[in-house]
């Protein structure tokens, strides 16, 4: 979908996606002593308003400006403040070196643009900076429940290892694994596939 397909979806909908955080960047991100976040392509901006809950001083940015207002609107409503940026990511460069977490949550695109949005992603993690990244994997196609049901689009541990790595900084491999995530359906609980890495930045 582009942007302007996301613009519809977003501004047809009180919510498209829930206001909860990503159980499995939640889980990740608790213990972490908070600083500056990074949200990239950050939809409605769930987990953003989540972080900066939590003390995060947080960047989000999507190329969908309805998604971006979505997220503007529910950040004054909860009271949190959250630096909004409506950008394609792909393009978009964040500053070297300046973020202690970088999150990046479903972002489905091909592998190498995709490729991009990592190699940014990594440069843009400060010393001892951590990014995870959590998105639907290839091999729920035939093995789990719902998801973008077009291949290219879907991640392998392998690849988003390498484009992070493509990003030319020191990390450390701290998980890389496909993980369960249970879905509810109107026939009962279903299992969807994920890949979950998670990399540190050496200091």
């Amino acid at each position: 979908m582009d942007r302007h397909a996301w613009d519809e979806r977003y501004g047809t909908s009180d919510l498209v996606w829930s206001a909860t955080p990503n159980q499995f960047l939640e889980a990740e991100v608790t213990g972490l002593a908070s600083g500056r976040a990074l949200d990239v392509a950050c939809g409605e901006g769930r987990n953003a308003l989540w972080l900066a809950t939590k003390g995060w001083k947080v960047t989000a940015v999507d190329f969908s400006a309805e998604g971006i207002a979505t997220g503007r609107r529910r950040a004054e409503e909860i009271g949190v403040s959250v630096d909004w940026v409506v950008a394609d990511v792909v393009e978009w460069e964040p500053e070297p070196g300046a973020f202690d977490l970088v999150a990046i949550a479903y972002l489905q695109l091909p592998e190498e643009p995709l490729r991009t949005v990592l190699g940014h992603a990594a440069r843009a993690l400060a010393r001892r900076g951590t990014l995870i990244a959590v998105g639907h994997d290839r091999s729920n196609l035939t093995d789990g429940y719902g998801g973008p049901q077009y291949p290219d689009v879907l991640w392998t541990v392998e690849e988003i290892e390498q484009g992070i790595g493509a990003g030319g900084v020191d990390v450390s491999v701290e998980k890389a694994e496909v993980v369960d995530r249970r879905v509810t359906t109107d026939d009962g609980e279903r299992v969807a596939l994920d890949t979950l890495v998670r990399v540190s930045r050496s200091a």
